[in-house]
């Protein structure tokens, strides 16, 4: 009786502390959220991102758990090590989200219309409204490789990051050789994190979809980019 009470309170864990690191690590779904509604995203395309990034995210942790047992790792060493992994991940999403503010600002002042003055041969002097933005068919809109650069970016960054509390989780039935208890830990605090992202980052979507202010669309990207930043400065300075 005892070891199917141990692994319910086990898998109880994972799932709890699965949705509750979650709930707390805006870096889960703040950079989903800002993307799709700066990209234009459809609701089926940021779930997908999102699910993508979610596993790498995960999964480098198994695997790294999966290692540190097989190697003998002490969870200390693990801990740091996952550590180092988060604070590089967070400057990581700091340098991405600083990009997307600096480029949304440069298209921006791309796109604002201008005088331009034209004096002709005979004296004649006229001038005309004139934006970079239009010139030589450009347009806002990312080529499909951006956009894919822009999802393969947030991925590594994700699988990157640490799950920080799953590893202590997998050591602990690893240490009895459990196996099918730690593969079981893994799935179940891997789907619990995977759907709560996906439920967040759904309802801000639609919640998002419904509210329109023109003064502040053309300024999406730079918002973004803002947006991803700040989580990344709140994972280093907060530790969330």
């Amino acid at each position: 009786m005892t070891e199917p009470v141990t692994l319910t309170v086990l898998l109880g864990a994972a799932l709890t502390v699965a949705v509750v690191h979650t709930l707390i690590g805006v870096d889960h779904t703040l950079p989903f959220v800002v993307l799709g509604r700066a990209r234009g995203w459809t609701l089926r395309k940021v779930l997908a991102v999102t699910t993508l990034c979610g596993l790498g995210h995960v999964l480098s942790s198994v695997v790294l758990g999966l290692l540190g047992v097989a190697l003998g790792a002490a969870l200390e060493r693990l801990q740091w090590l996952q550590g180092v992994r988060g604070s590089l991940a967070a400057w990581l999403l700091i340098a991405f989200g600083g990009f997307f503010a600096v480029r949304g600002l440069w298209r921006n002042l791309r796109r604002r219309s201008h005088i331009h003055a034209h004096t002709h041969e005979d004296g004649a002097m006229h001038s005309h409204a004139h934006d970079h933005e239009h010139a030589a068919h450009a347009h806002p809109h990312p080529l499909p490789t951006q956009g894919s650069a822009t999802v393969w970016t947030l991925f590594i960054i994700f699988v990157l990051g640490p799950c920080e509390p799953l590893i202590p989780l997998m050591l602990a039935p690893a240490a009895l050789h459990h196996w099918t208890w730690v593969a079981a830990v893994s799935i179940v605090f891997g789907l619990a994190t995977i759907a709560t992202m996906g439920v967040l980052v759904a309802a801000a979507h639609v919640g998002l979809s419904r509210v329109s202010v023109p003064a502040l669309a053309r300024h999406a990207e730079s918002l973004a980019g803002l947006a991803i930043a700040a989580s990344g400065i709140a994972i280093q300075t907060l530790g969330i």
